[in-house]
């Protein structure tokens, strides 16, 4: 197949291209105006280099050992000793797509024209991306302040043949040995070079919009969930009336309740309830529980959310992250706090607060289907033979047990700060550890919804001959076609929620429903 390119300016890359280059592995070039900015800001250093005035980052020391004026023989080896002891990082390798990611959003500032490097530089990092040259990355080493340091460090250090690096097939070799593979030369960083190449928020800004990604996708997955279980609890659709919903006009919960109105529509289990004045009957219950009547503001509230999360992102991407930053127009540099993640570091933490909820509301409307005291005639723990059989119980306690780590990631990581560097870098935002810790309670709420919709498929299974509504009933089919089956005697569980759980993460339950009627919103 041939391998699609993502260009890179000036502008701020898309939520779509990040997600192209980090996960579709489309390769990156520069376009000719970030190469005209990038040659212009580098002119600037240049002349600035020759000065025999410090210049921050330039011709001085990093950090607390600024005060230090490095003489122009020991700059090159101020960057290589910059990149190799900022790489530092420790623990378990980060996944491929958020290097990727981090790698795309820095090589995006760079082509600002506000950092200063050498084109070679800014085409042998978009050249790494575009041969799926991939440098590890460990988990733990940024503090989210003065950018993800380490990270990017390992990043750097890739980018002069040293450290390890993942080929595209997923092996381990020196990176010396991939760029050679890949007919790539290693750079010798030139003054500013080492700091531009390290001093962003991009780790954390790239987990962000991979996690924003997935959360509009699985709110919409939620949606469908929570039909499922309003439908097959005999729950009633009318609270989510558009009247009703206008009442209290948040865009969010608008979407959410048009989302169940039209997956409930012509269901044949809620006309099977529904009274109404023409027929002379009523409906015996008054009003449904709150996890399956306020399902709406839940939901709502957790979009909005997101879409305050993505205006930040946006912002983010437009941005140009360095320190110090080169204002070419004035031909100077200058020392800024761009750097401090703060802005990317209190939404990575809400957006864990929001997943958490979504995920305790789907966890509720789930246990009510396993308790025959409120299941209304389903049997206990829709199993086959109560007693011999334990159906969904313990698929439940999965959901609990997900559902506690997932309140236990909503504490906050930007609350906390410790000092470095001596105490020059005394406030720091935490962003990428609120960043690492969102994107497992993103997995965690898939894995909750999935047993959701698992579990809701198999109450409607028992409501037959009752038909559910066409939406839902398609998502039931759908789990039945990838080797689900409906109610039965009790079965190895684990394989059928690991499936439940790939068709939620890779929008076939969200295909399924909006096959039948449409986009969700």
């Amino acid at each position: 197949m041939e391998q699609t390119y993502v260009e890179v300016g000036v502008g701020p890359v898309s939520f779509a291209e990040v997600v192209a280059v980090s996960r579709d592995d489309a390769g990156v070039r520069l376009g000719v105006d970030a190469l005209t900015a990038i040659d212009r800001a580098r002119k600037v250093v240049d002349e600035l280099a020759a000065s025999p005035t410090p210049v921050y980052g330039v011709s001085t020391g990093f950090g607390a050992l600024a005060t230090r004026h490095i003489a122009l023989e020991q700059r090159t080896q101020l960057q290589r000793s910059l990149v190799r002891s900022h790489a530092a990082g420790s623990g378990p390798e980060v996944e491929r797509e958020v290097v990727r990611a981090l790698m795309l959003l820095r090589l995006s500032t760079l082509a600002t024209g506000h950092t200063g490097v050498r084109r070679q530089t800014a085409e042998l990092l978009a050249a790494l991306l575009t041969h799926g040259i991939t440098p590890v990355v460990r988990e733990h080493g940024s503090l989210g302040c003065s950018g993800d340091l380490a990270p990017l460090a390992h990043c750097a250090l890739a980018l002069m043949g040293e450290g390890e690096v993942r080929d595209r097939a997923d092996n381990l070799v020196p990176a010396a040995d991939a760029l050679a593979a890949a007919g790539l030369e290693p750079v010798e960083l030139a003054e500013k070079e080492g700091l531009a190449l390290i001093n962003g928020t991009d780790g954390m800004l790239g987990m962000l919009v991979l996690a924003i990604t997935d959360l509009r996708r699985l709110l919409r997955t939620a949606d469908i969930a929570a039909a499922m279980s309003v439908e097959a609890q005999l729950g009633t659709d009318r609270v989510f009336a558009a009247e009703l919903q206008a009442l209290r006009p948040h865009p969010g919960q608008a979407a959410a309740a048009a989302n169940l109105v039209a997956l409930l529509a012509e269901s044949g289990v809620v006309a099977s309830h529904r009274g109404t004045p023409e027929s002379g009957t009523q409906c015996n219950r008054v009003q449904d529980a709150y996890s399956l009547r306020c399902s709406p503001q839940v939901h709502g509230a957790a979009r909005d959310t997101v879409e305050h999360a993505a205006t930040v992102a946006d912002r983010e991407l437009a941005s140009a992250v360095d320190n110090p930053v080169v204002l070419p127009e004035e031909g100077r540099l200058e020392s800024n706090g761009n750097f401090h993640g703060a802005p990317v570091g209190y939404v990575l933490d809400f957006l864990a607060i929001a997943a958490a909820d979504v995920a305790s509301i789907s966890e509720r409307r789930t246990d009510r289907f396993l308790d025959k005291a409120r299941n209304h005639g389903l049997p206990p723990f829709l199993a086959d033979d109560p007693g011999v059989d334990s159906g969904h119980m313990i698929a439940q306690y999965t959901q609990a047990a997900i559902v506690s780590e997932l309140k236990r990631l909503a504490v906050p990581a930007s609350v906390d700060s410790i000092p470095s560097s001596a105490m020059q870098e005394d406030h720091v935002s935490m962003g990428w550890s609120a960043a690492r810790k969102l994107r497992r309670a993103v997995d965690g709420l898939t894995r909750v919804v999935a047993i959701e919709v698992l579990t809701a498929a198999r109450a409607l299974d028992l409501r037959s001959p009752l038909e559910p509504a066409p939406a839902t009933g398609a998502v039931v089919r759908r789990l039945r076609d990838a080797g689900i089956a409906g109610p039965g005697p009790d079965r190895h569980l684990s394989p059928e929620i690991e499936t439940a759980v790939s068709l939620v993460q890779s929008g076939a339950v969200l295909a399924a429903a909006e096959s039948v009627i449409g986009e969700l919103r």
